[in-house]
């Protein structure tokens, strides 16, 4: 199951990403994944949990926004959702085509991040 070694990276870059800003704490990530990155969506999410285990990043959510399959008509000449990914042809033409826009996304997009509390540092009051 290779979901979850892409969950691994994910929180891997995440930690790093909080690193860099001090130690702050991951509630979200928000990923596109395309229809045709080849990555069952379920799956990612059941290995986002157990990757994030024993993390900084535990408890937080994978926020996962589908994208469908674009492909570009030749004979229309303009992009065009796929109806099925078991025939890439053009739905209003039925030209078909091979040449994808979009819709092999696998990419982090966002993290949502929550500044870690400090206690007010207090300066003690000098008497003379």
């Amino acid at each position: 199951m290779h979901e979850l070694s892409i969950a691994m990276s994910i929180v891997e870059m995440a930690e790093e990403e909080t690193a860099r800003r001090g130690g702050a704490r991951v509630t979200a990530v928000h990923l596109k994944l395309g229809a045709l990155a080849g990555v069952v969506k379920e799956a990612l999410l059941s290995s986002y949990e157990l990757a994030c285990e024993g993390t900084p990043l535990r408890g937080s959510h994978l926020l996962i926004e589908e994208v469908p399959v674009v492909v570009h008509c030749p004979l229309c000449n303009a992009p065009r959702k796929l109806d099925s990914l078991q025939r890439f042809a053009c739905p209003e033409c039925k030209s078909p085509t091979s040449e994808v826009l979009q819709g092999r996304e696998l990419q982090v997009i966002a993290l949502e991040i929550e500044a870690l509390e400090t206690e007010d540092l207090k300066v003690p009051e000098i008497r003379k």
